[in-house]
């Protein structure tokens, strides 16, 4: 009996054995990508938007994930008025295979202009969604907060629910929250303002090589925070934008993640999980991630929240950023 024991105790440890427990667990994720039809317009040309575009619906054709993006319908506008190629931007993502949702219509903080103003910014960020969708027979169901800022109180999370619900959208929430945007402002930046140099394609190959990396440790971060708190690999939705390092990195970034045993799947089936019925606890000022926003409700200690990782003091000076 002793040596059976022992031996049952040296296959847990093995490497072997402890590399057949990663691979058994179940890893799922739905991409989500903020802010089309592009994150930051300012300052480019439309040639060179239009050409950014399409190297980031190239990424997502060949990466072939399910996913969805979401719309601020005042980037397709100029000087006020709506632009057809913008809106053909649109088009492509849905070509592409992705569905769209509604991001508000100019990216409006709710804690900032309040409850009306931002149901009216919801609604205004339907104008051209809705009859775009209805050309394919769709209608937009999912809705995503701006900056993940849900309402500083349980009413306001509640008031603001309600009205999405009666104009037909489910929240979709972020539970692997990231500094991507620090990363895509530091390579937009050295991008747009350096000399097509050696030099600048040398920071740029360094920001694609440190980005993966970083993203595949927020992965494991948050996979551990849902071990502890729920005690499995919840379905996770991962937040990114639509930007020129994921044009130029997505594919890559897929790829590692599947090799970490990720599978890709729909908002729909992560949120299938009971986890995204549990109460919303956060009552700050910020936009955590829903795991974080549970374990709140539940009163974790500090301890919990240790060790995620952060962007790296040279990409924050490379995007001119103080903090995530």
């Amino acid at each position: 009996m002793r040596l059976l024991v022992f031996l049952l105790w040296l296959c847990a440890w093995s490497p072997a054995f402890a590399a057949h427990a990663a691979e058994s667990t179940d890893r799922r994720i739905a991409v989500t990508i903020d802010d089309l039809p592009w994150a930051r317009l300012d300052g480019i040309a439309p040639p060179d938007l239009q050409a950014r575009h399409e190297r980031l619906i190239a990424a997502l054709k060949q990466a072939d994930v399910p996913g969805i993006g979401f719309v601020n319908e005042n980037k397709l506008e100029i000087d006020g008025k709506v632009d057809p190629q913008r809106v053909a931007m649109l088009r492509d993502w849905l070509d592409a295979g992705y569905e769209l949702g509604n991001h508000t219509y100019a990216h409006v903080d709710l804690h900032m202009v309040g409850i009306p103003a931002y149901e009216k910014d919801i609604l205004d960020g339907e104008r051209q969604l809705r009859p775009l969708l209805a050309e394919r027979g769709m209608a937009p169901r999912w809705f995503r907060h701006p900056y993940l800022r849900a309402g500083r109180t349980a009413a306001d999370r509640a008031d603001v629910a309600e009205f999405l619900a009666q104009h037909g959208y489910r929240i979709a929430p972020v539970t692997v929250d990231n500094g991507e945007w620090v990363w895509a402002f530091a390579y937009a930046n050295v991008m747009n303002t350096q000399a097509d140099t050696p030099e600048r394609e040398a920071s740029l190959l360094r920001l694609r090589l440190g980005y993966v990396p970083y993203m595949l440790n927020k992965l494991d971060y948050y996979e551990a925070q849902s071990q502890q708190l729920l005690g499995y690999a919840l379905p996770q939705i991962w937040l990114m934008h639509a930007n020129e390092l994921n044009a130029d990195s997505f594919v890559e970034l897929i790829a590692a993640a599947r090799r970490r045993g990720y599978r890709f799947i729909t908002v729909d089936e992560a949120m299938r999980d009971p986890a995204y019925a549990r109460p919303d606890g956060y009552n700050g000022r910020y936009g955590p991630s829903w795991l974080h926003r549970w374990a709140m409700a539940e009163k974790k200690p500090k301890e919990f929240y240790a060790g995620e990782p952060v962007v790296p003091k040279w990409v924050m000076a490379l995007a001119d950023v103080d903090s995530e």
